[in-house]
């Protein structure tokens, strides 16, 4: 609706996680060199944490489109955890191209096995990817497991990645699962943007998208403070917030999107800063005298309304 406006190719700020739009930082850079490293050096279990929107998803699609460059690696993509056991195994099995339907608990697993095992004799990489995996439950985690056991003298033979909120960390400490624990090669983890980073968040997006540098920028710098202020660095929220932006700043055809918009679309969205992150304003215990005459003035008036009251029901209960 607003591309031809600003000569854009394609919208900037789409909530779809595309690889294209990858802003490397270098937490981004880090996080994705240590699973693609666990990955191709056989490390077996490697986990990513982060809150919600800082990236994660696009970051493992950013993976596994370089992982899809090569053909010896084969992987399956879990995103419904909230599943049972052999549900599960029948959503490895499926992505692997194995036979699920109609098969039992035991059956899947030896499948899935023998299916690993061959991969591995033929020295090629063979992945579980596991996104919402905080939800995974006690039991499902621990059939993970158990398919981590097979492994060479040198290497795991599955190599799991497990993605999720920063309560995976949680779950993973649990006592219950402290064999599991112990397996973990890798961790990585993301967090939300700072300012300058949101800054140019903003600018490489727009940049890709066809965005020219001549002119008035489209997101003026104080516009760019107030996003950061909404979004706390969290790039979903950017992407919410700049999105209806633009939609609005074309809507009254301005060239620029200015503070006033982003105060106007966040409180559309309900992202007030919430004051109670700022302390209280501080009081005095004390009041004035002028205070003091107010608050007794106003209890005379209640006692003599409650006077007149009490006079009214005598007079009407009197025969």
């Amino acid at each position: 609706m607003y591309k031809s406006f600003y000569n854009l190719q394609r919208n900037p700020f789409e909530l779809t996680p595309d690889p294209f739009f990858l802003f490397p930082t270098p937490r981004h850079n880090e996080a994705l060199a240590t699973l693609y490293h666990g990955v191709r050096g056989h490390k077996g279990f490697i986990v990513l944490t982060g809150d919600v929107g800082t990236g994660k998803t696009l970051l493992l699609r950013c993976l596994l489109q370089s992982l899809r460059q090569n053909s010896d690696v084969a992987y399956a993509y879990v995103f419904n955890n909230r599943v049972s056991p052999v549900e599960f195994l029948e959503t490895i099995a499926r992505d692997f191209g194995l036979p699920a339907s109609g098969r039992n608990k035991s059956e899947l697993l030896f499948d899935l096995s023998r299916y690993v095992i061959d991969r591995g004799s033929r020295k090629l990489t063979t992945v579980l990817v596991i996104d919402e995996a905080h939800h995974l439950s006690a039991d499902i985690l621990e059939e993970v497991r158990l398919l981590t056991n097979l492994e060479t003298t040198q290497e795991k033979l599955l190599q799991v990645l497990l993605v999720g909120q920063p309560e995976l960390n949680d779950k993973l400490d649990s006592p219950a699962l402290w064999q599991l624990k112990q397996r973990i090669a890798h961790r990585a983890q993301l967090s939300p943007l700072d300012l300058n980073e949101t800054q140019g968040y903003i600018e490489r997006r727009l940049q890709l998208a066809g965005a020219g540098s001549n002119g008035c920028p489209l997101f003026l710098p104080e516009t760019i403070v107030a996003v950061y202020r909404h979004s706390h660095g969290i790039p979903r929220l950017i992407n919410s917030i700049c999105e209806n932006a633009l939609i609005t700043a074309y809507a009254r055809q301005k060239r620029s999107v200015t503070p006033e918009i982003i105060e106007y679309v966040t409180t559309d969205l309900h992202l007030h800063v919430d004051i109670s992150q700022f302390p209280p304003e501080e009081k005095s215990d004390d009041l004035d005298e002028v205070d003091l005459r107010r608050a007794a003035k106003s209890l005379l008036d209640l006692y003599a309304y409650l006077n007149r009251l009490s006079k009214q029901d005598r007079e009407l209960r009197t025969p």
